[in-house]
This record gives C-alpha cells, sequence and structure tokens, in this order.
C-alpha cells in the first residue's frame, strides 16, 4: 500500500511562484512514474506533468517553462516548481503515483494507482 500527501499549496499573487511536494510511503520500487494533475471547479482532473523512474518528464503545453517536475528518489518525493504563476492555474493539485501517469506518459502501466488527498493553490490576479 502507496500513501501519498501533498504540500506546498496556497494563496499567491499572480507572477509568483510555489513548490507543491508529495511525499509517498510505502513501497514504490514498482511504480514507473508519478505526476501532478490539477482540477478547477467544474472541469475535469488533468494531467499537469509526469515523471518517469528513470528521470522522464512531460508537461502539458499551458505550463512548459514555467513548472518544473522533479523527484528526490532518496526521500520518495516528487516535487513540482511553479513559477510565473497565472490566475488559470488556480485548481485543486493532485499527487499520482501508478497507471494513470504511466498510461499517460506511453509506458507499461504497473497495475496500481495511487491518488494523494489535493492541496489547492489560488493564483490572484
Amino acid at each position: 500500500q502507496v500513501q501519498l500527501v501533498e504540500s506546498g499549496g496556497g494563496l499567491v499573487q499572480a507572477g509568483g511562484s510555489l513548490r507543491l511536494s508529495c511525499a509517498a510511503s510505502g513501497s514504490i520500487f514498482s511504480i514507473n512514474a508519478m505526476g501532478w494533475y490539477r482540477q478547477a471547479p467544474g472541469k475535469q482532473r488533468d494531467l499537469v506533468a509526469g515523471i518517469t523512474s528513470l528521470g522522464s518528464t512531460s508537461y502539458t503545453q499551458s505550463v512548459k517553462g514555467r513548472f518544473t517536475i522533479s523527484r528526490d528518489n532518496a526521500k520518495n518525493t516528487v516535487y513540482l516548481q511553479m513559477n510565473s504563476l497565472k490566475p488559470e492555474d488556480t485548481a485543486v493539485y493532485y499527487c499520482n503515483a501508478g497507471h494513470s501517469t504511466a498510461q499517460r506518459m506511453g509506458l507499461s502501466p504497473p497495475g496500481m494507482d495511487y491518488w494523494g488527498k489535493g492541496t489547492q493553490v489560488t493564483v490572484s490576479s
């Protein structure tokens, strides 16, 4: 069993920065991809950025050049550095480990799928 705990959300003005963290506990050795998703009110949950166990990354077009996903394997933690934030980045951000992200990144789904509870990011104009 894997548990994911997100942190780092908050309220920031447009143009500001935040860094989200996703700490994973439990056995994640067989999980080949982790990612950050976001869901705004009334919208579907979409992949923002993903990272494989080998360090390959993928970003949705709207955040390219502004967001950076990284991972610290020793700490079992994935980060999302968000710069030049815009009001349209406002959403609940969720961390995922496993099937959902692996599939979207073209990898073989590991047969497990874990989600955190989310952290709110609000960008004021």
